[in-house]
């Protein structure tokens, strides 16, 4: 308002004055739309954020080598604002040919293992390079590099450490794996853009017709994508896109030789004696409800010159496959590593339908090169089939599968070249074990290139976290592969954390790990067991590094983290870690932060079992709430929210069991002294959001929240969210009760709610959060919505991730820490 109109208002009559005074009122209240920017937080959690990143490790198969990859932590808001498209579940960057936000290293530092001699590997200026694919014999690595106009191959050599461009190939990295090497070591199979491609297709400006879609009465349940194809014009833009000529290139000369005709590959597999090609292509119709795994496919065997000799199957669109089922046809089709050129894959037996009762859900079949004949029947699984691992010797394979009605794994070794010879069980257990799991296989690369499990005599080598209820304590197992009996190599001490990563030799005697302690960050070393012998615990004796990263945020080493067990009000064992800040006086009771994310479980037993470790470093990156704790909060970290029941109805109790959970763990930190339990806010991003809605709606126990990327109302998902199996129509009472929308006017406590405006994540799209957030502003809720440009599901940017930690403390600050007294029980917040 300008003066001389403020002059004029306020000279003419009572009616003048009283527009001014209307105008005057109106100029202070607060805008539905203020002018905005990109805000910072405090400056202490600017420094953290600003600490150096650690690299990336990638060994070599022959363990001799690894390399260092230097990344980019946040990536500038103008990486986000490249162009994009979203077709058929992808997201790509039309000028380079690739997916539109990739993760990227800016160096590359050579390191050998057995002297921890470094070379720097010379990269273009501006480089921004994928992780490197290593060559089988470990004398090469391949990767990409990306610029404004394309994604360029290069390749390096171990010797002299050196790298360059391989000719003028341009890589398209839209769908499928862009770069692989063939068994010979020296070439490289790669997916690139058609050299005749041309411009993509035009979007008309005028409509010809409508879009139509149609369904003929046969069941179709499916999640609620994102991304997907709309439009005619959207197919022809994928096609021109995603469609690659796969190509052999010389990594020596950097010759490029054309394999067959341009297509849309999913799977490009060579066989591991490199004479044949295993493809699946994927074929119309597309489908405007499905992403383009979901897509018909023709599964081929080609031989070098890309003739077809073998036809495996074509697969139609996949749209009626039951909740928590399989497609029909085969899937998982890949070579056997062991032999020259056999296929293997596996079929459901009961239509890929869960709930069908049949003796066995899926069988395993294997067909060997020239592939006449028909397949042999290797082995039947009684639940669904869930992977296979192959011994590195003879034809055993390890086959898991999956029961889904008790939650258990069953992992079986079987003899591949004997079919119908019994199977011996290795493991079995429920897949929430924590404390008594058995471990993952480690593996090794065979020359031909393929991954196998790695064998030593009798022996086969298991790593795993080694959770236990004082913390995760990670171990090396060797077992007999003939009695299944396991004996511990190494265990990783008390006051650190150190987990194994790969062998130096076949016997353990000396191994690769990772290490970290509370005021430590983590670095790599070569660690020396007893010769291999059982009983080795972790010490500093036998260590040599390998990596010198120095403490990137020592300002954190002040910070007090402590594991905390208690038990819910049914007796189901809870825990939290207990995070305190730097410079934290004992008895001051804190304003505190409760983090979490709720699980699933069949059983308290397994439920209450403990997971993390109080022993790792304190490292803070991305809009991790644990930065609360520079603003002087106690944080209740990974405190468990177990979802506890009959996988069938265990949503029916969802909200009394977070709500117990919740009270528990509040009740626990005011025990202990550390929490003030009249301020303490509730957080979560996800299925977490979900839950912080919930606990405000159903409880008092909370004065404020921060919901991040969260889903709200259960009916925009109505074939399922997280393992849920009923569908809106077969539990609507259940789909209801735990939707917190449904009750926003019960919501009386400030709500904070992020999202990426650009989320693609299955059943979280942003509507969730726009429709929530008018369901409390037209309640009278206090809430603020703040939606990310350009950000997806988890947030990326540097600018983004600066201004959520600004929001959040800003958020707690305000209406958790300098909150005033708690109403009385039962008294309304003022509206």
């Amino acid at each position: 308002m300008t003066l001389n109109l403020a002059r004029r208002l306020q000279t003419s009559g009572a009616l003048g004055r009283a527009v001014l005074t209307a105008l005057v009122t109106l100029s202070a209240l607060p805008s539905e739309a203020p002018a905005q920017s990109y805000q910072k937080p405090p400056q202490a959690v600017l420094d953290v954020l600003n600490a150096p990143v650690p690299p990336q490790a990638a060994f070599s198969p022959t363990r001799d080598y690894m390399l260092l990859a230097q990344g980019v932590r946040y990536p500038p808001i103008s990486d986000l604002a490249q162009p994009m498209l979203r077709l058929a579940g992808l997201r790509i960057n039309p000028n380079t040919s690739g997916p539109h936000r990739d993760p990227y290293f800016v160096s590359l530092m050579l390191k050998r293992i057995s002297d921890g001699s470094e070379r720097r590997v010379e990269l273009p200026q501006g480089a921004r390079v994928g992780l490197p694919v290593w060559s089988a014999d470990g004398r090469r690595f391949a990767f990409t590099n990306t610029n404004a106009a394309g994604i360029e191959l290069w390749a390096g050599e171990v010797a002299g450490g050196r790298a360059r461009r391989l000719g003028d190939v341009a890589i398209n990295a839209v769908y499928g794996q862009p770069v692989q090497w063939m068994p010979d070591n020296r070439t490289l199979l790669v997916q690139t853009v058609p050299a005749k491609r041309g411009a993509p297709p035009a979007a008309e400006t005028v409509p010809k017709a409508p879009n139509i879609q149609e369904s003929s009465g046969r069941p179709g349940p499916v999640r609620t994508y994102q991304d997907l194809l709309r439009s005619p014009h959207d197919e022809a833009l994928f096609d021109f896109y995603a469609t690659s000529q796969l190509a052999f290139v010389d990594a020596e000369s950097g010759r490029a030789t054309a394999l067959g005709r341009p297509a849309l590959f999913e799977t490009v597999e060579p066989s591991p004696d490199g004479a044949h090609i295993l493809v699946a292509r994927l074929a119309r119709p597309y489908s405007y409800l499905h992403p383009a795994n979901d897509f018909p496919k023709e599964v081929e065997v080609w031989d070098r010159g890309a003739k077809v000799v073998h036809r495996v199957a074509s697969l139609p669109l996949a749209d009626d496959v039951p909740i928590q089922g399989v497609p029909k046809g085969p899937r998982a089709y890949q070579w056997r590593p062991t032999e020259p050129a056999t296929l293997v894959w596996a079929e459901a037996l009961d239509e890929g339908d869960p709930r069908k009762k049949v003796p066995h859900r899926d069988r395993i079949l294997m067909l060997k090169a020239p592939f006449a004949g028909a397949a042999v029947e290797v082995f039947k699984t009684e639940h669904r089939f869930n992977g296979m691992q192959w011994d590195e010797r003879g034809a055993a394979v390890f086959v898991r599968d999956f029961d889904r009605d008790r939650r258990w794994t069953r992992t079986q070794l079987v003899e591949a070249d004997r079919p119908g010879s019994p199977a011996r069980v290795v493991w079995s257990h429920s897949t929430n074990e924590r404390y008594e799991h058995p471990g993952t296989p480690l593996t090794r690369v065979l020359p031909n290139g393929r991954r196998v499990v790695l064998r030593h005599g009798d022996w086969v080598y298991l790593t795993g976290a080694g959770s236990s209820p004082e913390g995760d304590r990670p171990f090396l197992d060797r077992m007999n592969v003939q009695t299944f009996k396991s004996e511990r190599l190494f265990r990783s001490d008390a006051q650190s954390y150190e987990t194994v990563v790969a062998l130096v030799n076949d016997d353990a005697s000396q191994v690769i790990t990772r290490r970290e302690r509370p005021i430590e960050p983590s670095n790599y070393y070569v660690r020396t067991l007893a010769g291999g012998t059982a009983g080795a615990t972790a010490g500093d004796a036998g260590l040599r590094a390998l990596t010198n990263i120095p403490d990137p945020a020592p300002q954190l080493q002040g910070i007090k983290k402590q594991l905390v067990r208690y038990k819910r009000a049914d007796g189901v064992d809870l825990s939290f870690t207990l995070y305190l800040p730097p410079g934290y006086k004992e008895g001051t009771r804190l304003p505190t932060v409760v983090w979490a994310y709720p699980l699933e479980f069949n059983d308290p037993a397994t439920a209450g079992q403990v997971t993390g470790s109080t022993q790792r470093y304190t490292n803070i990156a991305g809009p991790s709430h644990l930065f609360f704790l520079l603003a002087g909060y106690a944080v209740l970290d990974n405190t468990t929210m177990p979802i506890v029941g009959d996988p069938e109805t265990m949503n029916n109790t969802y909200v009394e069991q977070i709500v117990s959970s919740a009270r528990a763990a509040i009740d626990k930190a005011a025990e202990m002294g550390v929490t003030d339990p009249g301020r303490v806010g509730v957080g979560g991003h996800s299925y977490g959001a979900f839950m912080t809605a919930n606990l405000l709606a159903h409880s008092d126990l909370f004065r404020a929240g921060i919901a991040r990327s969260g889903a709200y109302n259960r009916t925009l998902t109505p074939f399922g969210f997280q393992s849920e199996r009923r569908t809106l129509w077969e539990a609507p009472e259940m789909y209801v009760k735990v939707s917190p929308f449904m009750v926003a006017d019960k919501i009386n406590e400030p709500i904070l709610l992020i999202h990426g405006e650009a989320d693609n994540n299955t059943g979280t799209f942003p509507i969730q959060s726009e429709r929530m957030y008018q369901a409390l502003r037209g309640n009278g809720g206090t809430v603020r919505y703040v939606t990310l440009p350009l950000e997806s599901h988890g947030y990326a940017a540097r600018e983004t991730t600066e201004h959520v930690l600004y929001e959040m403390i800003a958020w707690f600050d305000k209406y958790v820490k300098n909150a005033g007294p708690r109403r009385p029980e039962g008294q309304k917040a003022e509206r």
